[in-house]
């Protein structure tokens, strides 16, 4: 291995990480490593100094930084270096959070329980008039995080095949197909939001518009960024996540039964799942705006920082059997959602997503099992983001 080894890694199995990470992390907690582009990066891989870090006032967010590191061409793009929240530092960001925390509170989203339960309920009623084999990523992966979000925030569900592919090629295409998409995503979000300062909805676009456009706290184009990232992150990530989570646990069949045993085990199980599939593979790209002194290492201002969920979230000197799946895991805790600032506003509602489907699902089709190999499953696994193209399934 060079002395900076290359990132990103192509991933072979869906939720194991690259065998290159391996080594990268007996190197860790703190390396270099090459990004695409030939330069270098600090990636840190350690769970402990990942936590440290990502609270370091030394660190920004600001991606229009000539050192912010860019992990993939299709990330250059004007729209993905200016986002709202993602790429904003205190104390704008902070504003832009206390906005918008209600509304994805544990209490708020506790409260669309029965209308997510409700909605998982109909797809997995679709998969099961379909009958076998069953492609769940278009019947229920896919579909279940958009429709949950369209409604959160008054999006039309009518237009879900557009955002969707739009939202995929961002996260996942080629460096002209992602600005090509982020650019047909602020437009039809610019639209919506006119329309919505015309004439607000029930929904979170028109609450906004209400409590903050009406009262000059933002402006129109900061409504459409906030929006724009609410709308991909809140069903590109969840997607995968479920999709790979059904994966792991019908490839762990032992892991599998506990959760049949005793359905009260799912939210441990989620937990679980979510540091070992480590969808989302960096929490973090930033870069130094001052020096930052951790574990041994001198982060000079103007240096990228990466953190590596998938690697922190196998930290052995944190979890006992890192590598191992273990549902009733005692020490699940893991930075799939980051940590700090800017950990994901997402996260209850993700996690709600994430254990209703599993329950409903693998209560109401217990013979469910892969109609394919899992090596010949179709994914995208370099980058940040893993997707899984396909997941046909039996019964």
């Amino acid at each position: 291995m060079t002395e900076a080894p290359p990132y990103p890694q192509k991933r072979t199995c869906p939720y194991e990480p690259p065998a290159g990470y391996r080594e990268i992390g007996e190197r860790g907690p703190v390396l270099k490593v090459t990004l695409f582009d030939g330069r270098e990066a600090w990636m840190v891989t350690g769970y402990r100094e990942s936590r440290e870090i990502l609270t370091h006032p030394n660190l920004s967010s600001q991606r229009t930084h000539p050192g912010f590191p860019i992990v993939a061409p299709r990330f250059r793009s004007q729209i993905a270096r200016t986002l709202a929240l993602i790429a904003m530092d205190p104390p704008v960001h902070d504003v832009y959070r206390r906005y918008l925390n209600p509304h994805f509170s544990l209490k708020s989203v506790r409260r669309m329980r029965p209308e997510i339960e409700r909605i998982v309920a109909g797809f997995v009623d679709r998969i099961v008039e379909h009958g076998p084999p069953a492609d769940l990523v278009p019947l229920l992966a896919v579909p279940l995080p958009s429709l949950v979000i369209c409604r959160h925030l008054g999006v039309p569900y009518e237009d879900h095949d557009f955002f969707q592919d739009a939202s995929g090629k961002v996260m996942l295409g080629t460096e002209e197909e992602s600005a090509t998409a982020a650019q047909d995503l602020f437009d039809y979000i610019d639209r919506l939001v006119a329309e919505q300062i015309k004439d607000p909805s029930d929904g979170l676009l028109g609450t906004l518009v209400r409590e903050r456009v009406v009262t000059g706290d933002i402006g129109h184009d900061e409504l459409v960024s906030i929006a724009l990232v609410l709308l991909i992150a809140a069903h590109e990530t969840t997607s995968s996540s479920l999709a790979l989570g059904v994966i792991t646990l019908l490839e762990h069949p032992e892991q599998l039964a506990l959760l049949r045993e005793d359905p009260d085990r799912l939210p441990g199980a989620v937990e679980e799942l979510l540091r070992y599939i480590a969808t989302t593979d960096l929490v973090a790209t930033r870069v130094a705006k001052g020096d930052i002194e951790i574990a041994g290492h001198l982060i000079r201002a103007g240096e990228g920082v990466l953190v590596s969920g998938t690697l922190a979230n196998r930290d052995a000197a944190v979890h006992e059997r890192a590598d191992e799946l273990d549902v009733l895991r005692e020490d699940s805790h893991h930075l799939t959602f980051g940590f700090g600032i800017h950990q994901c506003l997402g996260q209850n509602l993700a996690r709600l997503e994430l254990e209703v489907a599993f329950k409903e699902l693998f209560t109401r089709i217990p013979g469910i099992r892969l109609a394919a190999p899992v090596g010949e499953l179709p994914i995208l696994g370099a980058g940040t983001v893993q997707r899984v193209l396909q997941l046909p399934v039996a019964w």
